[in-house]
């Protein structure tokens, strides 16, 4: 008779970076804090479109999120490369932490209003912009096998994806039972479970180097080495436009569920958080097939039908289609989006790490701008024709890359 035993979680092949003691910390307090993010940028949305009414405002706060995030964003990468990541990341997550708590205390005394949110929206923009570089350059430091780096990317892209799958949905809930105060407390308390996880890594110092340029040319230095190298430049670009187009019909959920699936904040969390179902199926299944290549063709086919799925999600007035086609979208999205990131933490050499991962974070800051765009054209055309005129922006750009991106298709 067989004995079963248990199966630790890293000896999953799907699982495999974390047998590594620091990553394994690392990733648990991201988790902590990245579903502390995804309840407040939910939270945040919602409670603008009720004290506003008005999708521009609800477009506005990833405006000014953005705004804040890209003029930093190069800075940020800069000081990724130049000092200790992990003293870094310790800076930024304590300030994002003070930023929730000030917005709670603010929400929970009812002094609120539309322009504090905006405020504290680009603080934590500017903030991130320091910390998101400083996140990506990390990670291959916490591996000592450099065979489980691929791994240890897709997995630290999972946790957004599970991330959007349960802080939307606790978020909905909580706002409609108790309000949204609640939400913010627990945004701050997400950030200092990621301090104590920096707090308790056993690394050194070597994540920082010897300064030999001034800042500006270290800025430019990464820039050129982005613009010279087509691979890196069709990979950031696919970044770039999933950002300012894609994923901006986030910012107009809130009024996809209430004026048009007419649902209220518990559907609208169930929504953001379908397409991390998705998501997150979506980044298993790239760690688990980290070894096996092809990544090339998987992220332009990836591409191609989110685009598709957004139009059709676009033009639903059925709730139920509208949580699957929101599954198949985010499944699709984490699959080229995730192979994305896990080819530039490979192939950048890392010296100019941080400075890459830095114009990678700055297209994801355009994020932000996108739902801004989104908001506006929303205002003039309505909200389904703003999020499916994204939709066919991306699927014509995966169809550029799939045509004239020959180094691209061949990335393995």
């Amino acid at each position: 008779m067989k004995i079963l035993r248990a199966v630790s979680p890293a000896r999953i092949p799907a699982f495999a970076s974390l047998r590594h003691r620091n990553y394994r910390l690392y990733w648990t307090g991201l988790l902590v804090a990245i579903m502390g993010w995804q309840v407040l940028t939910f939270t945040q949305l919602w409670l603008v479109y009720e004290l506003t009414n008005s999708p521009f405002y609800v477009g506005l706060v990833g405006g000014v999120n953005g705004a804040s995030n890209i003029c930093l964003s190069m800075f940020g990468g800069v000081f990724a490369d130049r000092l200790d990541r992990r003293r870094l990341l310790l800076l930024t997550q304590s300030l994002m932490a003070f930023l929730s708590l000030a917005l709670a205390i603010l929400t929970v005394t009812g002094a609120v209003n539309v322009w504090h949110v905006l405020i504290i929206s680009g603080l934590t923009g500017a903030t991130a912009a320091f910390d998101s570089p400083a996140r990506q350059a990390l990670i291959p430091h916490l591996i000592d096998d450099r065979n489980d780096l691929a791994n240890a990317v897709a997995l630290s892209s999972s946790v957004w994806s599970a991330a959007r799958i349960i802080g939307p949905a606790v978020a909905g809930v909580l706002i409609a039972v108790t309000g949204p105060a609640i939400c913010f407390f627990i945004t701050a308390f997400g950030y200092g479970a990621m301090v104590l996880s920096l707090r308790s890594l056993n690394l050194d110092s070597a994540a920082a180097r010897v300064v030999r340029l001034r800042l500006l040319a270290e800025i430019k230095e990464g820039w050129s080495y982005v613009l010279r190298n087509r691979v890196f430049l069709g990979l950031i670009g696919m970044t770039f436009f999933n950002s300012l187009l894609g994923l901006s019909y986030v910012y107009l959920l809130p009024v996809f569920a209430r004026d048009i699936l007419h649902v209220d904040s518990s559907g609208y969390g169930l929504l953001m958080a379908a397409s991390g179902v998705g998501a997150v199926c979506g980044t298993i299944a790239v760690a688990a097939l980290a070894s096996r290549g092809g990544r090339g063709r998987l992220l332009i086919f990836g591409s191609v039908v989110f685009g598709a799925l957004l139009a059709v999600f676009a033009f639903s007035t059925s709730y139920a289609f509208s949580l699957s086609a929101l599954a198949l979208a985010g499944f699709f999205n984490s699959l080229y989006m995730t192979n994305v990131v896990t080819l530039l933490q490979t192939l950048v050499p890392d010296a100019l790490r941080g400075r890459v991962m830095g114009i990678y974070s700055l297209t994801w800051s355009l994020m932000p701008l996108g739902g801004m765009q989104a908001g506006l054209v929303a205002n003039a055309v309505g909200a389904p024709l703003a999020v499916a005129l994204g939709g066919f922006g991306i699927l014509a750009f995966g169809l550029v890359v799939a045509i004239v991106g020959k180094r691209i298709r061949e990335l393995s």
